[in-house]
């Protein structure tokens, strides 16, 4: 087992960063190496952890078990680090940092509070906006993003996997016959999200990916404007899971293909500082990563 604790560090950091080469850039090794590490570990155990595609990795359900519990061994020991590591002063100073709009009443907002509670020498700007901003050229300390982020130039911590689901307006839904795979949906009207692909990879039950570029009318650039269009019935869209179950609780919107999956958004952490271990930055990233909800 110890013998394979750095496989499972290696194998952690693909599914947080979401690619091979996204992990290996932050690791600092060749994407090769990073691939070939993994597939010893899947060789070790006899089980398949990843579903690889030419895009985006996604977890088996061998893979979605082995990183719950790798992810909490990692952030047991990062915590003895961090304790360790931990400052004896009072944090004090400013941070600007932005999050995207759809999170304005998440767990994160309320974390940020018990930060302003806990630090009263801190003060913070928090700009909510589901449009990417840069950190140096925008005036950023922290950037919280929802994605799948390739920028080699920052810093990364991953703080939460949000679901996606596939939804339509229940009228909408009901005027056409029942999709039963993804190619039933090429004909269907689509609600585009701007920041993200207009094709969506939908995965079946056996862990088959199959692509969906549906006719479109409408891009928005807001998650919270995606809800909104869907419920008006013009199309299908694809929302994070909190916002879609308020439709389905509401009776306005029906998921589409509920046997089928999406890979999920991460949310992530994004700075520019790698010279300074210890200052209000990273003080205030450590505390959103041992609240995370």
């Amino acid at each position: 087992m110890i013998n394979h604790l750095r496989h499972l560090a290696v194998f952690a950091r693909v599914v947080e960063n979401g690619s091979f080469r996204a992990a290996a850039k932050s690791i600092g090794i060749a994407p090769s190496r990073v691939s070939e590490t993994v597939s010893d570990l899947e060789d070790h155990l006899g089980a398949t952890l990843l579903y690889r595609t030419t895009r985006k990795i996604a977890l088996t359900n061998e893979g979605r078990v082995l990183y719950a519990r790798v992810a909490d061994m990692l952030r047991s020991a990062e915590t003895g680090l961090n304790e360790l590591n931990a400052l004896s002063l009072e944090p004090a100073g400013a941070l600007r940092i932005s999050v995207p709009a759809f999170m304005s009443s998440s767990w994160l907002s309320t974390v940020i509070a018990d930060f302003i509670r806990q630090h009263p020498h801190v003060a913070m700007t928090v700009s909510y906006s589901d449009y990417p901003v840069g950190l140096l050229e925008d005036g950023f300390d922290i950037n919280i993003r929802a994605g799948w982020p390739d920028d080699s130039a920052t810093m990364q911590r991953k703080l939460q996997s949000i679901d996606r689901v596939l939804v339509a307006g229940r009228d909408y839904a009901a005027s056409r016959p029942p999709p039963t795979h993804a190619k039933d949906l090429q004909d269907w009207d689509w609600i585009w999200y701007k920041q993200r692909s207009d094709t969506a990879e939908l995965v079946d039950p056996s862990g088959q990916v199959f692509e969906v570029k549906g006719r479109s009318q409408i891009q928005v650039d807001s998650a919270d404007a995606l809800y909104h269009f869907v419920c008006q019935n013009i199309g299908v869209t694809i929302l994070p899971l909190h916002l879609a179950e308020r439709g389905e609780k509401s009776g306005t919107l029906v998921r589409l293909l509920p046997d089928w999956s999406l890979s999920p958004l991460g949310v992530y952490a994004m700075w520019s500082d790698k010279s300074r271990r210890e200052n209000l930055t990273l003080t205030f990233i450590r505390f959103l990563a041992n609240h995370r909800r």
